[in-house]
This record gives structure tokens, C-alpha cells and sequence, in this order.
């Protein structure tokens, strides 16, 4: 079974930059798509991030792009969410999921994962 904890998140002002982290266990992962996404009260869920563990292809929503910048470490099965020029309509819980990687599925949707973390609050002040 794969656990998914992330970390790192906080309270941060505009303009400013923070690294969340997703440890995972469980699974070998050199075969998995990790993906990170985020929700803010009353909105859906937004699709943010992902990578490939196998070959570190990485794809970005287009509104994420030039600001954060997903990363992986093999040796100590985590994920990383680098964000800067945070802006207050940043501020969500951010999660990150993972699922072994298959052309079936869409991982820029929730509905590509089966397995989440519990999210990590960030959010930023203007």
C-alpha cells in the first residue's frame, strides 16, 4: 500500500518562496506518476504539477509554469513542489498523489490517482 505525507507548507507573505515535500512508502516507485494538486475553500480541485518517476518527464498546468517546479529524489523516495513569487491566490492545500504510471490514465485530473496524501496547508499574505 502506498503512503503519500507531505510537508513543508506554512504561512508566507506575497512575493515569497516555499518547498513542500511528498515522502512515499510502499511501493517501488520507479514505475509511478506523482502528481501535485491543490484546493482552496469552495473550489475544486486544481491540477498543478506531475512527474514521471522512470524517465523524470515533467508537465505543468499553464498557469504554474516559470513559478513552481516539481522534482524528484530517488534515493529518498520524495517529491518536491519548489514555489516562488508565491501570490495570495496561491494559498490552498496542496496535495500530492501518486498512481503507477499507464497510458490510460489522465494524471492532470484528480481521477488519474489512487492514492493521496492528507494535504499541507500554504498560505500567503498579501
Amino acid at each position: 500500500q502506498v503512503q503519500l505525507v507531505e510537508s513543508g507548507g506554512g504561512l508566507v507573505q506575497a512575493g515569497g518562496s516555499l518547498r513542500l515535500s511528498c515522502a512515499a512508502s510502499g511501493r517501488t516507485f520507479s514505475s509511478y506518476v506523482t502528481g501535485w494538486f491543490r484546493q482552496a475553500p469552495g473550489k475544486e480541485r486544481e491540477f498543478v504539477a506531475t512527474i514521471r518517476w522512470s524517465d523524470e518527464s515533467t508537465y505543468y498546468a499553464d498557469s504554474m509554469k516559470g513559478r513552481f517546479t516539481i522534482s524528484r529524489d530517488n534515493n529518498k523516495n520524495t517529491v518536491y513542489l519548489q514555489m516562488n513569487n508565491l501570490k495570495p491566490e496561491d494559498t490552498a492545500v496542496y496535495y500530492c498523489a501518486a498512481r503507477y504510471y499507464s497510458a490510460l490514465y489522465d494524471y492532470s485530473s484528480p481521477r488519474g490517482y489512487d492514492n493521496w496524501g492528507q494535504g499541507t496547508q500554504v498560505t500567503v499574505s498579501s
